[in-house]
Order: structure tokens, then sequence, then C-alpha cells
């Protein structure tokens, strides 16, 4: 590339809407147990809890769960916020479902309120076996979730919308537990950031990118011993803090504040019933199962245990997330800010607002293919990028139907590869920290020029994939790349 004319950022967006829960830890927290999302039922898992089919899940055009709080523009090319009048609470009675157990003969549903079965959409018709097996839509018979019409516990679970404003936030079956007993800075393992139950996948993959391109911008717990009284006489006990100080900085818009140097304790939300943390956790962590000290003394000894990690590590991402959010609602005298409040914003102001650089965006709909490799090539020494570079999906396409590409979803750019020198590749990690599980036969779902595996692309394909936790970690042609993400941003 020496001597080519470096290119040109586009203007800056006034706005970016970016981000979907993570629908695991979603329903790990509503569970409140750990699954195994390595199971071939893990697609009926999350369909059934989640209230919608699993295709269609990961699209905003469906509306599901995992949107809440965003919906497609009157153009279906950009996430804009619902506003919080026509988000609704849904009750028990809202989700009851018709009794169909007396239903016979199609003239039957007319008794349970199907007046209309000429204007009801089929969403699946085929024959098995000499029956004709249909699929419809009833829209009219009940309610399900939905990214503007949810449950109470899921309201404040995973959105910013609080029903009491006035009272300190806590999510629900969630206390806010002290992991500073958790500390435990180990080089020689992998804490990459896992996104939690909130939709904040622009803060996570900034996050990830960070932490790759430059390892040293990001600060660890600090842990300091102090004396406290015990008796009137002369005995004491230590007692360590574990807290983290991290500078941020202002850049303008929403999701921001006055930059400033944010201090935080290591108190993070757990769930009551497995001790999990229900947000943003380290990827090399062993959450914390049904016993809770038994997990912690697994994890602190870095051996391996049930969860998306495999020991060691620390608890920094979580902490950085708690940091951003105390920051932008303002909570400088809390230690409990509303970590729901860091939903959907802008992954490549959020590299600058942890960084000081400057945001630069890339849109795809103005390059080629080539065009794109050759600029996360220009920001990459060794195959790996040197300067924190993330990318967005359009929110919306027909290609969005399983867990590895979802719509509105910001990845971390990691780099690039061409095995055998034949085709190109550019290497993205997905912030769930997981890509499609495995299912009889493959995967669930397959995604056209797309190499990805639940342990991630190995060190034959991308030798730099040694340096860092490889799940979530899968590669894609470039000329899909274009296809399925718009746009791309560098910190530099």
């Amino acid at each position: 590339m020496t001597g080519s004319k470096p290119e040109q950022p586009d203007t800056p967006p006034k706005h970016l809407h970016i981000g979907a829960i993570n629908p695991f830890a979603l329903v790990e927290a509503i569970l409140g147990r750990k699954l195994d999302w390595n199971e071939a039922a893990a697609s009926h898992t999350l369909s059934s809890i989640l209230q919608t089919d699993y295709e269609e899940l990961f699209d905003m055009r469906f509306n599901s769960i995992l949107y809440a709080g965003v919906r497609l523009n009157d153009r279906g090319d950009i996430a804009e916020p619902i506003p919080a009048k026509d988000m609704h609470t849904l009750t028990e009675r809202d989700l009851v479902t018709p009794d169909f157990s007396k239903v016979e003969k199609l003239g039957d549903l007319s008794h349970v309120g199907l007046k209309d079965l000429d204007a009801i959409r089929v969403k699946h018709a085929f024959m098995s076996n000499g029956n004709l097996r249909l699929t419809l839509e009833p829209r009219s018979l009940g309610k399900t979730l939905c990214s503007s019409e949810m449950t109470t516990t899921l309201r404040e679970l995973c959105t910013p919308f609080r029903i009491n404003e006035k009272e300190e936030w806590a999510p629900p079956n969630g206390t806010w537990t002290d992991m500073g007993s958790c500390h435990r800075q180990d080089a020689t393992m992998f804490s990459n950031p896992v996104q939690g139950a909130a939709s904040n996948s622009w803060l996570i993959a900034a996050l990830m990118s960070v932490a790759w391109s430059d390892p040293s911008m990001i600060r660890h717990c600090t842990r300091r011993s102090s004396h406290d009284d015990l008796d009137h006489d002369q005995s004491s006990h230590k007692t360590k803090d574990c807290s983290l100080s991290v500078k941020l900085y202002s850049k303008g818009g929403d999701k921001d504040a006055s930059s400033a140097t944010v201090t935080v304790n290591c108190e993070l939300p757990t769930n009551n019933s497995s001790s999990q943390l229900m947000y943003c956790r380290p990827s090399s962590m062993s959450y914390m199962h049904h016993h809770p000290a038994k997990s912690l003394r697994t994890w602190l000894s870095g051996g391996s245990g049930i969860g998306s990690g495999s020991g060691g590590g620390e608890i920094w991402p979580a902490l950085y997330e708690k940091a951003f959010a105390k920051w932008i609602t303002h909570s400088s005298s809390s230690e409990h800010p509303d970590l729901t409040q860091t939903a959907h914003g802008d992954p490549v102001k959020a590299m600058a607002q942890l960084t000081d650089k400057t945001a630069q965006y890339f849109f795809t709909s103005s390059r080629r293919g080539q065009d794109l490799l050759g600029l996360v090539r220009t920001h990459c020494v060794n195959l790996r990028t040197i300067y924190p570079t993330v990318a967005w999906t359009h929110p919306s396409s027909d290609k969005f139907r399983g867990s590895t590409l979802v719509g509105n979803m910001a990845y971390s750019v990691l780099g690039w590869a061409a095995p055998q020198e034949r085709k190109q590749y550019i290497i993205l990690r997905h912030p769930w920290g997981a890509t499609e599980f495995e299912a009889r036969g493959g995967v669930v779902t397959s995604y056209p020029g797309v190499v990805a595996a639940p342990g991630g692309v190995d060190a034959k394909f991308w030798p730099p994939v040694e340096m860092v936790d490889a799940r979530g970690v899968f590669a894609i042609e470039t000329g899909n790349f274009k296809e399925y993400f718009a746009g791309m941003g560098v910190a530099k």
C-alpha cells in the first residue's frame, strides 16, 4: 500500500443506535441457571423462552425482544429509539392463549376468536404423510414478547425504561455483589469482554477492539488494604478494597458526558438464583454456578468450569461497563449505576471515548469489498489490527437467521487472513463470545462466505488467534462482508 492514497473517512452519522441483547445471557438471567448452549436443543430453548421463532430472533424487522427499545425507521435501513410512551408492559392476562382442545374443524376456530381466516397470514404450509400442516399468525389471539411489549421483569432487566426512577436500580432477581475476591490479574489468561443482558454490543465490541489493538490502554483493578477496629482494644483486621479508575473522554452527542476519571468499586449485579454475573463478564471467568464459593475457588485457581470461559483472568470488562454507565448517567455518588442505560449506541465513538482518539467512519455502500479489505489491511501489522476497529451490521437482511451474524450488531475487527494465499477474509469477534452452536450434521444455520465454529477459527487459518480466546472469532470473505455489514470504524 506504499504510496497509495489513504482511504478518506465519511461524514460521521448524527446518531447510531447499534445493539442487540445477548439472548444466552438473557435466558440464563430469566431462568436463574446456567445452560449449555452447545447442545442441539439450544435453538428451541431460546425460541421458547423468548417467544419468537429462532430464525426471526436476529433480524429487526421481526421486532424480537432482543431489540427491546428500538425499531426500524420508516425506510427500514437504520434503527431508531422507541419513545417511552410507545413501550408497553404485558401482564399475565395479555399472555394467556385460548383453549384449542375442542377445535376439530376449521370452522371451530371462530369460537376461539379467529373470525377472518381468509385474512390470516400463513407462515408455513407443507404436506407430510398426507396431512397438510399449516402455521398461522393469528396476532389477535394473544400477545408475545417483542421490542415494544414485554413483562415488567424484562423491562427492568434489559431496557432503560424505568417504572420507578426514584429507586436505586438493581436488576430483577439480582443483587449487587462485591466481586473483589474475584480479582486475579493473570497475564497468562485471556479476559475478553462478553456481553450480558443489556443491548450494548456497541460498547462491548469497542472495549474488545481497544484491548486487542493496544492492551496497555486497558486499566485493571487495584486493591487497597485498610485497618478497621474490631473492638476498643488494639486488635484489628485487614479488608481489601477492589476498585478501577478509568479516564473517559467526551466526544459529544448522546451516551456522553464531560471528560472525567471515573472510579468504581467491584460490586456487580449477580443473579440471586445462580450467582452468575448478569451483564458484561470476562470470557475467562467460569460463571459462579449453584455454589458460589466453590465456583469462585475454581475460577481463582484457573480451573475450568461451567460457563463461557476456562478459568483465570479478571473482571475488568464488567467494571468498564459499570464505569461507562456511571459516567453517562452522571451517577458520581452511586456505586450502583443503571447498566441498562448503556443500551444502543455508537461503537466507533465509544472507541474514541475510551482512548481520546478520533473516530473515523467508513460506510460499505460506497465501497467495494476489496476497498473494505484494503482499509482493514492498512490498519494491520502481521495480520492483526493495531488501531481499534469495529464494524456493524445492517439492521435487517434475509441472511440474519442465526446467532453468528445478527442484525444491528457491533463486532470487533481483529485483522485479516489469506489462508493458502487464496481467498481473503476479514477476521471478526462476536461480543457474545460465541458463534453458531453445534447441531447434528453441522451448524443450525450457515452463512455464505463465513468460516465459523463454536471454538472459533484455528491458528492454521489465522495465526494471531493464539493471542486471544478464540470463542466468538470468525472469518468472512470480503464480498460477503459488504453484503452483511453497513459500516466500519477506526479510532486513530
